[in-house]
């Protein structure tokens, strides 16, 4: 039994086969799609392979997922060529948040992408329009930006650029309808509205802790029994990694003002090389096995 869905896109290409990367190939499969994965070198691509696969694994044993290992097999392939993306409906670009490699990466996909695929960027903050500036085709890109990790979480936030295609909102609803997620729909804007107000949290947080207010357990136990938070933020960014939110942190700090910069503590703990549950420390220990 497949789990395709008429909204999923036939054929989705995701560039970057790393947590998040991985998590979405993982989504679309699981809709029915057939997905490829493009890493920068084979040993990558093949790493890539086997995080999504076995995240399927875990999705069957769940009973989450309903056909067998193989039908998820045979739907998937990864390579190193970004020609690869030439049959996409939708090509997915989910590298690190970083300007430069963002700009790199959605140039080499609109360069063999078909004239009417849809790229979609994954990025959490940085600005759909600054990225749909060095593209030929400018309106068909949006933001698809989606949580960590991406099997667990319900929600897509679609990022609509000042060039954007008004269809192109229209499909990624429908597309992330497919996957069984929410999509909440947000005009472009440093941080959009999940990781601005996220990151704003998170951030006071970090400067409770290094003033000593209370322990990093204590303020997360404020915000997950007084606000019921499911997760509290120092604990978040221990997951999400200090150094991502270093990175968001220091780009809206650029483009909102100083309520944004970013406290010493976490700039300390991300040149220490504690980045949370990745490296097995941050704000709590973690098993980094």
């Amino acid at each position: 039994m497949t789990e395709t869905s008429s909204l999923a896109p036939g054929h989705v290409g995701v560039l970057g086969g790393g947590r998040m990367g991985a998590g979405i190939a993982h989504a679309f499969l699981l809709a029915g799609s057939r997905v490829t994965v493009v890493e920068r070198d084979a040993d990558a691509a093949q790493a890539a392979a086997a995080r999504v696969l076995e995240s399927v694994d875990s999705s069957i044993a769940r009973g989450t997922a309903l056909a067998p290992v193989e039908e998820y097999r045979e739907r998937l392939s990864t390579g190193t060529d970004a020609a690869l993306f030439a049959p996409c409906t939708l090509v997915v670009e989910a590298v690190p948040e970083d300007l430069a490699l963002k700009i790199d990466a959605l140039r080499r996909v609109e360069a063999h992408v078909a004239s009417d695929a849809v790229i979609a960027s994954n990025t959490s903050s940085i600005s759909i329009d600054e990225l749909a500036a060095v593209l030929d085709r400018p309106s068909h890109l949006l933001g698809m930006h989606f949580f960590n990790p991406v099997p667990a979480s319900t929600l897509v936030e679609i990022v609509r650029g000042a060039s954007t295609a008004p269809p192109l909102v229209d499909s990624a609803r429908g597309w992330v309808a497919a996957l069984g997620k929410t999509p909440i729909v947000v005009a472009d804007a440093p941080g959009f509205a999940s990781s601005r107000l996220g990151v704003a949290l998170g951030l006071e947080a970090i400067r409770m802790l290094e003033e000593g207010v209370a322990s990093a357990e204590d303020i997360d136990t404020a915000m997950t029994l007084g606000y019921k938070h499911p997760v509290g933020p120092l604990r978040l960014t221990d997951i999400v990694g200090l150094d991502v939110r270093l990175g968001i942190a220091e780009y809206l700090a650029a483009h909102l003002g100083e309520r944004f910069e970013p406290p010493a503590l976490l700039r300390r703990l991300v040149a220490e090389g504690h980045l949370g549950r990745k490296s097995g420390r941050g704000f709590y220990e973690w098993d980094a096995s």
